[in-house]
C-alpha cells in the first residue's frame, strides 16, 4: 500500500477529499472500463487509479455495477443536452458541438455495447431509456434538416446518427482534431440529407431454435449453436457448461468431449464466423475486378450476415475479451485484416481519401450495420446498406459541410 500523501496510478495524492473526487472516480473507471472490460477490473484497480482506499470508492458508489451505470450515464450525458436545444439553436453549432462530444466522450460505443450487458435489468432499462431519448433528439436534428420526414423514417436516421457519431468507439485511429470533427459533421451530414426512405421490415430475427438445427448429425455443431445463442444471450460468464449441454440436450460433462473448455468453445463460435466473413470476402473479390462493386457487394452480405446471425455480431462485440491472450489477439488480427480490405477498396474508388479517414468511414458503416442488426428497430437491410454506402461514399474528408 502507498505511504500515507502518495499518489496513485492517476495522480491524485492519497488521504485527500477533493470536491471533485467523485468525477476522479467516474473518470479511471471509464477508462479501466474501456481499456480492460468491466470483468477484468476490480474496484481495488479503480482505487488505486484514483489514489484512494477501496473503502472511499464505496462511500461514493454502492457497487461496481452501479458505477458502471454512472460511467455510462456520464459518457451520455453532454449528447442529450446538446440535443435538447434543438430547434432553438443554429443548426452547424449544435453539429459541431455533436461532433466534439464524440470525440471527448469515445469510449461511449464500447462501455454501452459491450459492458453494460453485466448489468441488472433495472439498470439496463435506464440506460436504454436515456438512449432512446438521445436517438429521438438525433431524429429531431433530422427532421430539422429535412421537414416532413416520416416518423419510422427520422427514428431509423437518429440511431444511424447515433451509430455514427460512436463509431470512433471502435477503432483507435488517430486524425488532428479539426479534421476528426470536420469528417464526423460531414458524416451527419450525409445521414440528414439522404432522400425519404419507404422503410420496410424484410428480415425478421434469427429463430432461436429450428427443428432442423436441433437434429443435426454432428453433436458439435449443434453444441455450438448451443453456445452462440446462449454467450449472446447472457454473456459468457453468466453460462455454464451445463448449460450448454441442457441447451444441446446433452449433460453437461459431455461438452468436454468435444472441446476441452467454456473458452475453447466461444473460440470455436468466433472463429465459424471469422471464417464465413473470410470465405465471402475471398468470394466477393473474386467474382468483380471492380472496386465499387465488390465493396457495396461486400457492404449487401455483411449486413444480410449481421441481420441473419446477429448473435454472431453480439458475441464478436462483446465477448472477445474472455478468449485467451492468443485466441484474441488472433480474433482481433482478423477482423483488423477484414476492415483492412474494404479501406484498401474505398481508398481505389476514391483517390481523394487518405487511409485514415477512409477507415474511419468504413467503420461508420460497420458500426451501423451492426447496431441496426442487434439493436434497431426498423429491420431493413437495404435501408442500412444505402446509409452505409452514403457514409462511405459521398462524405467529404477534407472540406467542411455547413447547414446555412
Amino acid at each position: 500500500m502507498a505511504a500515507a500523501g502518495s499518489k496513485g496510478a492517476a495522480g491524485a495524492v492519497r488521504n485527500t477529499r477533493p470536491r471533485n473526487r467523485r468525477t476522479q472516480i467516474v473518470a479511471a473507471a471509464s477508462e479501466l472500463f474501456h481499456a480492460r472490460g468491466y470483468p477484468r477490473v476490480g474496484m481495488s484497480d479503480i482505487a488505486e487509479a484514483v489514489g484512494v482506499g477501496p473503502s472511499a470508492l464505496y462511500r461514493h458508489f454502492a457497487s461496481k455495477q452501479r458505477l458502471l451505470t454512472e460511467v455510462v450515464l456520464e459518457e451520455l450525458r453532454p449528447f442529450g443536452e446538446i440535443l435538447g436545444r434543438v430547434g432553438t439553436d443554429d443548426l452547424d453549432a449544435l453539429v459541431a458541438e455533436l461532433a466534439t462530444a464524440a470525440l471527448d466522450h469515445r469510449r461511449l460505443g464500447v462501455l454501452w455495447q459491450r459492458e453494460a450487458r453485466h448489468l441488472p435489468a433495472a439498470e439496463r432499462e435506464k440506460l436504454k431509456g436515456e438512449l432512446r431519448a438521445v436517438a429521438g433528439g438525433l431524429a429531431d436534428l433530422a427532421r430539422v434538416r429535412r421537414p416532413g420526414l416520416a416518423e419510422e423514417d427520422a427514428r431509423f436516421r437518429g440511431w444511424c446518427l447515433f451509430s455514427a457519431l460512436t463509431s470512433p468507439s471502435y477503432h483507435q485511429v488517430e486524425l488532428p482534431r479539426a479534421e476528426f470533427e470536420g469528417l464526423l459533421r460531414n458524416m451527419v451530414a450525409v445521414v440528414t440529407d439522404q432522400q425519404p426512405m419507404a422503410l420496410a421490415s424484410r428480415r425478421t430475427a434469427e429463430p432461436a431454435t429450428s427443428p432442423l438445427l436441433a437434429r443435426r448429425a454432428s453433436r458439435r455443431a449443434v453444441l455450438l449453436s448451443a453456445a452462440t445463442r446462449l454467450f449472446a444471450d447472457n454473456g459468457f460468464t453468466a453460462v455454464t457448461t451445463d448449460d450448454i449441454g441442457a441447451a444441446a440436450g446433452i449433460a453437461g460433462p459431455s461438452v468436454y468431449s468435444h472441446f476441452a473448455s467454456k473458452q475453447e468453445l466461444l473460440g470455436a463460435v468466433i472463429a465459424r464466423g471469422c471464417a464465413w466473413l473470410e470465405i465471402e470476402l475471398e468470394r466477393t473479390l473474386t467474382a468483380t475486378g471492380d472496386a465499387e462493386e465488390a465493396l457495396r457487394e461486400l457492404l449487401h452480405s455483411y449486413i444480410t450476415f449481421a441481420y441473419d446471425h446477429g448473435r454472431f455480431i453480439d458475441i464478436l462485440v462483446t465477448e472477445v475479451g474472455h478468449l485467451p491472450d492468443a485466441e484474441r489477439h488472433r480474433a482481433r488480427q482478423t477482423q483488423h485484416d477484414y476492415v483492412a480490405e474494404w479501406v484498401a477498396l474505398l481508398c481505389r474508388v476514391r483517390p481523394d481519401l487518405d487511409r485514415v479517414p477512409a477507415r474511419v468511414l468504413v467503420q461508420a458503416a460497420l458500426t451501423a450495420a451492426n447496431d441496426m442488426a442487434r439493436t434497431g428497430t426498423v429491420r431493413d437491410p437495404d435501408a442500412v446498406a444505402r446509409v452505409g454506402s452514403a457514409l462511405m461514399f459521398r462524405t467529404d474528408a477534407y472540406r467542411a459541410f455547413t447547414y446555412g
